[in-house]
């Protein structure tokens, strides 16, 4: 950098001798400025990399800690002995999160609610080819559909989306007891599959008729490696009920669609709706992280299948790397908040009114936001300080005859 300085500034010092002590001053402050313009990082994140199919999702636990805990619960089956366990291991719940997946509960329901009524103003599309989702209209012509089957020159083949999209539904067999046993493969068309989230709070807590699940009042015991209690299967208080069945409840309620339940009314402000909706959204994710550091969720290293409780469901449906070595079953492991709730991220559109279109020559130039929030934030949302590195708020878009001569 100083040499760069010296050729740019001290051209002439063998000629001009008496100027030299003022060009040396503007030399170093000309360095100064340089030295403070470059030690200033961008503040913009790039996203996790997409892993190909034939790699393994990062585990949340490594393999050596996972080793370690095996041989130690090994060592205790030899010990017969009791062993301890704390909420919610024992099959009771924890108290204080109880009102969390209230919370979580009633902040789905809002955020369906408003993205179903901002999808109506805010056009989502989808590639065909490759699955990418576009906030916006028009779509962008950015070159990225790089799958089996697509077009020469990798352009997305657009087609008109809608709420499932941008809020993809993660589905989960829904348990009766948590702790019990795993749902076997001859039980897969008898087990009702809903959304993984409401699963979730169902089994920290909430109550919801449709799906019935056991409240135990005392501990269980656990003794050389097995689970043991001294509870009846079914509670006094559910003595009086008559046919309970773990099974089939999706036969006894009609499913709804996120697309009817959730109809949108044009006459509400929809950048009030988009508040609300950004509000629900960020509520959401915070009271699930909460509850993902007490109750574990399942997934599958290669596929997207997740399953809710402390161990993976038997189903032999996983069509994923080397799923014949493994007869068909899930690779289980401990799940994130991504797998939990994916997020589908887009390209950011800084001023959706001008229908601005977003070409190939400038994409490094655009930020991703995730898709409910590009949609919230299309709809006159703000977008909050968390989201600010994916925007990339720190770099200006040049524009088609500019972009060579940005350095």
């Amino acid at each position: 950098m100083e040499a760069v300085a010296e050729m740019f500034l001290g051209r002439n010092r063998s000629v001009w001798c008496m100027p030299q002590v003022l060009i040396c001053g503007k030399q170093q402050a000309y360095i100064n400025n340089l030295q403070a313009l470059f030690s200033t990082g961008s503040t913009s994140k790039e996203l996790p990399r997409k892993f190909n199919r034939s790699e393994r999702k990062p585990m949340v636990t490594s393999v050596k800690e996972l080793k370690r805990k095996a041989r130690r619960e090994k060592h205790e089956r030899l010990l017969v002995r009791e062993v301890t366990l704390s909420a919610p291991e024992n099959g009771l719940l924890v108290k204080s999160l109880v009102p969390v997946a209230g919370e979580v509960l009633a902040a789905r329901d809002i955020l369906l609610d408003c993205a179903a009524k901002v999808v109506m103003h805010s056009p989502v599309y989808f590639c065909s080819l490759c699955g990418e989702v576009h906030v916006g209209d028009p779509p962008h012509k950015i070159k990225t559909c790089n799958v089996v089957g697509s077009q020469m020159n990798k352009e997305h083949v657009w087609e008109k989306g809608g709420l499932k999209n941008v809020l993809p539904d993660v589905k989960s067999y829904h348990l009766y007891d948590r702790i019990g046993r795993a749902v076997s493969h001859n039980e897969r068309l008898q087990v009702d599959r809903i959304p993984a989230i409401v699963e979730l709070c169902v089994q920290a807590g909430v109550d919801i008729l449709e799906y019935p699940t056991r409240r135990r009042k005392f501990p269980v015991y656990y003794v050389a490696g097995r689970i043991i209690e001294f509870e009846k299967r079914f509670p006094n208080d559910l003595a009086s009920v008559k046919d309970i069945d773990e099974y089939g409840f999706w036969e006894k309620r009609k499913k709804l669609n996120h697309d009817e339940k959730y109809e949108a009314s044009t006459d509400d402000d929809l950048q009030g709706i988009a508040v609300r909706g950004m509000e629900a959204w960020e509520k959401m994710q915070l009271g699930a992280t909460k509850l993902l550091q007490k109750y574990v969720v399942q997934t599958c290293g290669y596929c997207s299948e997740v399953q809710v409780g402390p161990k993976g469901h038997r189903v032999r449906q996983c069509q994923a790397f080397k799923h014949q070595m493994r007869d068909g079953q899930h690779a289980w492991q401990e799940a994130t908040l991504d797998d939990l709730i994916p997020i589908v991220y887009v390209r950011h559109v800084k001023n959706p009114h001008n229908n601005e279109l977003l070409v190939d020559s400038l994409k490094r130039y655009y930020g991703k936001l995730p898709a409910v929030v590009e949609m919230f934030a299309q709809a006159g949302a703000c977008v909050g300080d968390n989201y600010c590195s994916l925007i990339r708020e720190d770099v200006t878009v040049p524009e088609v005859d500019e972009e060579k001569l940005v350095v």
